[in-house]
């Protein structure tokens, strides 16, 4: 073997032994303290709950509940546009369906979920 590889060899078990060693002189902390640090650790875990909640969560569900009132607050007349971007003007209105005009004489029935926005009185011509 060369001499610079025995070198190097030698540090690199030196360190290893180092680290080993410092790694079983830690001790175990005291009864007392044991209880707050395993709260302390949780405690991250906990505010990226929160923080979930108030970014993610909460918005969805306002935004479902919105959604909701607007489709069922649909009435015979007005002008919507659907999840497939089709515009219209309702012409009946159901428990499940709506019927949807389109055209002239043209009528296409949908779920009332596929509805996306209720648009301004006079903005399909």
């Amino acid at each position: 073997m060369r001499p610079a590889s025995i070198f190097f060899s030698f540090v690199l078990n030196l360190e290893l032994s180092v680290f080993i060693s410092s790694a079983f002189a830690q001790t175990a902390p005291a009864a007392g303290g044991d209880m707050q640090s395993s709260l302390m650790g949780m405690l991250p875990l906990v505010l990226m709950f929160v923080v979930l909640y108030f970014v993610m969560i909460r918005p969805q569900m306002k935004k479902a509940k919105d959604h909701k009132a607007m489709v069922d607050g649909l009435a015979k007349g007005d002008e919507v546009a659907t999840a497939g971007g089709v515009l219209g003007k309702v012409t009946k209105v159901g428990d499940t369906f709506i019927g949807l005009e389109i055209a002239n004489g043209v009528e296409v029935q949908l779920q009332r979920s596929a509805v996306i926005q209720v648009m301004p009185k006079g903005s399909i011509k």
